[in-house]
């Protein structure tokens, strides 16, 4: 399915198949945005793994990403993706979360961010990974 930006969602956020992926407090119109997922891909399975390829963390809150980012690091393989999205400022959904914001975060969390996504008219991406010396 196409994204917002005419990109398909899936291939922006880089979910390839046999991930085991995660999405916390995602909006209800994500699934659909998203897609079809690829062959063998697990969603928020019931046996958790210990590390996950990829993570999809929606927040509209600074302090609730400030105390839940080392337990979504925690969760990630060393070659995993952490995605945090936040409300647009166009989208006038309350939030102090920003571009800015949320890459401080990420940085102070020992990740660093390597890519931006518009995820749709009303959320913003950013991709987090473990630094190369950390992996």
């Amino acid at each position: 399915m196409a994204g917002y930006s005419g990109t398909p969602l899936l291939k922006k956020l880089g979910i390839k198949e046999g991930f085991v992926m995660k999405v916390y407090e995602e909006p209800s119109t994500y699934w659909d945005q998203l897609g079809p997922l690829p062959e063998n891909v697990q969603v928020n399975p019931e046996n958790q793994p210990n590390e996950v390829d990829f993570i999809h963390y929606f927040c509209k809150s600074a302090d609730k990403l400030k105390a839940e980012i080392l337990q979504l690091k925690s969760l990630l393989k060393k070659t995993g993706t952490l995605w945090i999205s936040w409300p647009k400022k166009s989208s006038k959904v309350p939030t102090d979360l920003s571009d800015m914001v949320v890459r401080t975060t990420g940085l102070e969390a020992g990740l660093v961010d390597v890519k931006v996504c518009a995820v749709d008219e009303i959320w913003s991406g950013l991709k987090f990974v473990y630094r190369v010396a950390d992996r």
